[in-house]
């Protein structure tokens, strides 16, 4: 393995820190105040010109393969992993360079799976910024951590599919730019397991969806974008909106999450590294008892657990990144299963310490560490709870064990 990052990587690192550090850690306050002032569900006025300079820079879809076109760097995963690490560090920032679930996840579906008529309808605008969309797939009525679970109807009559379900944490819902939504849910429950799902392509006004409400993060509602709870009524869409084919579904959510995963992973340890910062800044500002907070021995064990923990998990990312490169989503899946265990709890363990030191200015709204707390924590639930990838890793490390023995016997 040689994570040795090519020239192509290095000089857009240097692009987007400095494109960070000039343009948004500048205005980090200002977007957060405004997301939480009286215009809640409004986008802060700022984002658009982010967004034009960022673009006008070709700083824009870096997340995206070879093969979009003008629209993208053409990265590999291994090569975006530190971009993705860099923007991380700031909640809101990867919108900024179009690089921002569920966005991301979605033009993946669109561009793997999608027609030339969906492409050009939806895949082309979001690709250029013009709006956003969200996935909705889990559900309030069944534990969502086992797909194969999820109840929502899309039945075919006519021309027409016909859905009805429930669905919450649908992601960037709320968001007033908001156009489409990415709906899973069952076109045959009589079909094998792994083929009674389907994806389906359904516009946020179409008649029948109701958006009932924004669900709280540890009391926060994530404006301007949210965590929407959604029925869906009776709700009508055109055959052509369906994605790949009948009972297609969980395939194509195995291709869609496995990327998602790890480039929430690259984003968590960004956020890791903002944390460690943060955390040196303070205790190098701050004496109790007429000596600096550095200098004492059980800070700079945490500094220096931190650290480790750090780089332990940025390199198994970066392994993982490096596997799917070389031999797809399938064939890292043990890896992005690790990573997707290890990077929640290591940031969340790095953000915790960094609180603690700050005290009680750790948890208000005058550092970024709460919130970085909070979205770190959800993490261990979204895209699979840690519990179904240890499962999952188990039982493929006992099967490889089980397959080697046979091997040699």
């Amino acid at each position: 393995m040689n994570f040795k990052f090519t020239q192509k990587s290095l000089k857009l690192q240097e692009r987007v820190q400095r494109f960070m550090d000039e343009h948004i850690i500048p205005v980090e306050k200002e977007y957060y105040n405004y997301s939480q002032g009286d215009k809640l569900w409004d986008v802060w006025p700022g984002l658009d010109k982010l967004k034009e300079l960022a673009k006008a820079e070709g700083l824009w879809n870096l997340f995206l393969p070879e093969g979009y076109g003008k629209l993208s760097p053409g990265l590999t995963n291994l090569e975006y992993a530190p971009l993705a690490e860099i923007m991380g560090s700031v909640a809101w920032a990867s919108e900024v360079f179009n690089c921002s679930a569920p966005d991301t996840g979605n033009m993946e579906v669109l561009a793997k799976y999608g027609t030339a008529e969906q492409q050009d309808k939806w895949l082309k605008p979001l690709m250029n910024g013009e709006l956003r969309s969200a996935f909705l797939m889990t559900e309030p009525r069944v534990a969502s951590s086992d797909a194969t679970n999820i109840e929502t109807s899309i039945v075919r009559d006519g021309d027409e599919y016909v859905i009805n379900g429930r669905k919450w944490w649908s992601s960037g819902a709320l968001d007033k730019r908001c156009k489409v939504f990415i709906v899973m849910g069952k076109t045959d429950p009589s079909a094998s397991r792994h083929t009674q799902q389907s994806m389906i392509l359904v516009e946020a006004d179409r008649a029948g969806v109701d958006i009932m409400r924004p669900m709280q993060v540890f009391g926060n509602v994530d404006a301007p974008h949210g965590h929407a709870e959604i029925d869906l009524v009776n709700v009508r869409v055109p055959v052509s909106n369906l994605l790949l084919g009948e009972g297609r579904g969980f395939e194509i959510a195995q291709g869609r999450l496995g990327p998602g995963r790890i480039h929430h992973c690259m984003r968590l340890c960004g956020v890791a590294q903002r944390a460690l910062d943060l955390m040196c800044k303070r205790v190098t500002e701050r004496q109790t008892f007429g000596r600096y907070i550095k200098d004492y021995s059980s800070i700079r064990q945490e500094i220096a657990k931190s650290r480790c923990e750090l780089e332990q998990a940025r390199l198994l990312t970066l392994s993982a990144a490096d596997r799917i490169d070389r031999e797809g989503v399938k064939g890292a899946k043990d890896l992005i299963a690790m990573i997707k265990i290890v990077a929640p709890t290591m940031a969340c363990t790095i953000i915790d310490r960094a609180i603690q030191i700050h005290g009680g200015m750790g948890v208000s709204q005058d550092t970024p560490l709460a919130a970085m707390y909070a979205g770190s924590r959800t993490l261990r639930l979204a895209d699979g709870p840690d519990e179904v990838h240890m499962w999952q890793l188990g039982r493929n490390t006992v099967k490889q064990y089980q397959a080697r023995v046979a091997e040699n016997a």
